[in-house]
């Protein structure tokens, strides 16, 4: 069989630094080849290459990339392909559609500039397209904007705008981040069936071998811009040759057969054990907590206990109301109605909030931690804000001192200078840790930690859960432990809930839910 498309010793520079050391493969119709590795390793870089969008100072010092020939990747021709022959769908959605364009009329562009087609003959491709991408309601999509439709959808629109012009090539850079189990297995599943129904070559960026697993052919592993291993998917996974591969596997929790510790990359013979909890009385109770937009009821009759010391997980799919309830046991929102009991005392209702002085008892971790850092302050005065507004330290100095003494707990390097500096200045990973900083800095007994690491690469993820584990353990912390990752809560968590449209619908030990689901929906959820 003829490649469609042949990278051959491919090398790329930014200044003196070379960033991918040269990087071979071919595509084929019909097939796919995933590019594996940490954050950094070259993976993204490599597929941008192919659609000529690298900022113009990096530096193609060897290699060559043939599709009906040979040409240099600064060829204009590269653009005119983009989107016709090559499509690429994003990692981030948000990011890449237009927040202020109906996202038809953001296909219906690319169609008519790519096609000639009039702007009714591309309106009905487009919504033909939805419906082959599976969006519900089509037609009503296709006049919707990007944050009026759900995580799933967004993903679903950015595979009908990379399709949509009939490319011959797929690129999908890490196409599953941050999406629940069940919609991660159905953009997979659709990503798969239309690659093979249209005989396209797909490339799949990822930094989980395991996602990969499902729907590559053939598997490139990345490290620090270098190919380490390369072959066969299924013995790329089963009998990984390189240390690197092997590391990338154990660093991910194993809900079947589930570790009670986890290497990472670094330190891949040191492995930090899960601690055990010492589990205490009720630390928070939640009575009939509801919460209502107009006629649509986001959270219902909520009814659960977490207690002193232990890793509550809760799960579901998105939209089901897992962050609507932590942002109000956080006093973010208001309740529509029901109470909140702290240590056996009411603490707030929808007939009395939450008191300034009580707002440090629980704190909170965010999913992206680039979005919850104020991109305008220092490190420092973010972590001393906190203690300000809640009366810890003596004085600038002391709260300064106190900062330092909590970037070092989470195991940042060069603390003072780090306190310095302003978010951008940080790794994904490091940000997280600085968020888990903050959250300590008011010194709270709970913290909710909501998918506090989507997005973060397996490796990464192994050391901010091993982190978390380790100030549980220390510091005598107390979890609500918010996540679409099974693997994940199956590791991190005593108990687990399962959340269905807004309500509860199993609560018990880690162990019996995940073994011995009893509700129809936790059994379909954990079998995925």
């Amino acid at each position: 069989m003829k490649p469609l498309l042949t990278l051959d010793k491919l090398s790329i520079k930014a200044g003196d630094k070379t960033l991918v050391h040269e990087i071979s493969f071919s595509l084929f119709p019909g097939k796919c080849l995933a590019i594996v590795g940490e954050s950094g390793s070259g993976k993204t870089l490599s597929c941008l290459t192919l659609l000529q969008l690298n900022p113009d100072f990096f530096q193609y010092p060897s290699g060559s990339i043939g599709m009906e020939g040979q040409w240099d990747p600064k060829n204009p021709m590269i653009r005119q392909w983009r989107g016709k022959r090559i499509g690429m769908i994003f990692q981030e959605p948000m990011s890449a559609l237009n927040p202020t364009m109906r996202v038809g009329e953001q296909i219906t562009e690319a169609i008519q500039l790519h096609l000639g087609l009039t702007q009714e003959e591309a309106r009905e491709k487009v919504i033909a397209l939805f419906g082959e991408v599976q969006i519900p309601s089509p037609e009503m999509a296709f006049d919707k904007y990007p944050h009026e439709m759900s995580g799933g959808q967004r993903q679903r629109v950015m595979i009908a705008m990379a399709i949509s012009c009939e490319p011959e090539i797929l690129l999908a850079d890490e196409p599953t981040t941050a999406l629940d189990v069940s919609v991660q297995q159905a953009v997979l599943d659709l990503l798969r069936a239309i690659q093979l129904k249209r005989h396209m070559a797909m490339v799949f960026v990822s930094h989980d071998l395991a996602v990969v697993q499902s729907v590559a052919d053939e598997i490139i592993v990345m490290q620090k811009g270098k190919v380490v291993e390369q072959g066969d998917a299924q013995q790329v996974i089963s009998q990984p040759q390189q240390a690197y591969t092997q590391g990338l596997l154990n660093c991910r929790p194993h809900r079947k057969s589930p570790l009670y510790y986890l290497p990472t990359l670094q330190n891949p013979d040191a492995y930090v054990s899960r601690p055990t909890s010492v589990i205490g009385e009720p630390l928070i109770q939640v009575k009939g907590l509801t919460k209502t937009y107009g006629k649509f009821t986001a959270v219902s009759e909520v009814n659960f206990e977490v207690f002193q010391g232990e890793t509550l997980g809760l799960i579901g799919e998105s939209g089901c109301g897992k962050s609507t309830l932590s942002r109000m046991l956080m006093g973010l929102i208001p309740i529509t109605s029901g109470e909140v009991h702290w240590k056996g005392s009411l603490w707030f209702s929808n007939q009395q909030g939450i008191r300034k002085q009580d707002r440090k008892r629980v704190q909170m971790v965010f999913q992206d931690p680039f979005s919850s850092l104020n991109p305008k302050i220092t490190i420092g005065e973010q972590l001393m804000e906190p203690m300000k507004i809640h009366g810890i330290g003596k004085d600038s100095t002391d709260r300064w001192k106190r900062a330092v003494a909590w970037m070092e707990k989470v195991g940042m390097p060069d603390p003072e200078q780090s306190l310095n500096k302003y978010p951008h200045a940080f790794s994904g990973g490091q940000r997280q840790r600085i968020v888990i900083a903050r959250a300590l800095a008011a010194e709270p007994e709970c913290i909710i930690c909501d998918e506090s690491v989507a997005a973060l690469d397996v490796s990464v993820q192994a050391q901010v859960l091993n982190l978390l584990n380790q100030l549980k353990a220390e510091l005598g912390l107390t979890f609500l432990f918010i996540s679409h990752d099974l693997h994940v809560v199956r590791y991190m968590c005593d108990r687990v809930m399962i959340m269905q449209k807004g309500k509860l619908v199993e609560v018990g030990k880690t162990s019996d839910v995940f073994e011995h689901p009893q509700h129809p929906y936790s059994q379909t959820l954990l079998s995925q």
